[in-house]
């Protein structure tokens, strides 16, 4: 009896939302937004780009998702903490998600966003804060500082020209620009820099924590 050979070839995944995204998401990580297209993902994918619209409306869509994605990476805050452990959990897992998404600060910022993730995360961060005895006002506020904090200092770690381990060695070369009779307090500091008394770097932990505690005696003063 003849042998019957089997394939080796494995058959590929069936196409769906999902994978869609996954490669996507791992487009845009590696290039921007500006590197993710239709097209992009198709040739990733093996498919033509029209199969793609079974599945995404458009690449508006498509970004909507891979930011949906990102965001049920972070840490939601637990109403079963004291609020201000429980936000500053969310903080620090925020900033170090999109960290590894470089992309994804300005698109959270620049969008309606309202995937189930984002409104899941959103939600459970007004409750913990009016489970915490802010108004309804306060709540939002506090919301707001917090985030922008999260965002601004994320933007401008990614984008800071300078490494960290070189900070010392820039602050020398820039030293000529600063001369003390014009700028004195910039001139002592980068002194302490660049002989190693103060490393320069900002800490994304103390900016946090000043906000948490600010909002707490205002929490308790209302």
């Amino acid at each position: 009896m003849a042998k019957t050979e089997t394939s080796s070839t494995s058959t590929p995944a069936p196409l769906s939302r999902e994978r869609i995204l996954q490669t996507a998401l791992r487009i845009a990580d590696e290039g921007g937004l500006e590197a993710l297209s239709m097209r992009k993902v198709a040739q990733e994918l093996g498919v033509k780009a029209m199969s793609l619209y079974n599945h995404v409306a458009n690449k508006d869509d498509m970004i909507d998702g891979i930011v949906d994605m990102v965001v049920r990476d972070i840490e939601l805050p637990r109403f079963d903490l004291d609020w201000k452990t429980a936000m500053r959990r969310r903080a620090l897992s925020a900033h170090e998600v999109l960290l590894k998404h470089p992309w994804a600060v300005m698109a959270i910022m620049s969008r309606i966003n309202v995937g189930p993730a984002m409104l899941r995360y959103v939600d459970r961060t007004i409750g913990c804060l009016r489970e915490a005895g802010f108004s309804w006002e306060m709540a939002d506020h506090a919301w707001n500082a917090i985030d922008s904090h999260i965002y601004g200092f994320t933007l401008q770690k990614l984008n800071f020209p300078t490494e960290a381990t070189e900070y010392a060695e820039t602050a020398e070369s820039f030293i000529s620009y600063i001369p003390p009779d014009q700028y004195p307090y910039m001139h002592q500091l980068s002194l302490y820099i660049i002989d190693g008394s103060y490393d320069g770097l900002h800490d994304f932990e103390l900016g946090l924590d000043l906000i948490l505690d600010g909002l707490d005696r205002l929490r308790e003063s209302r």
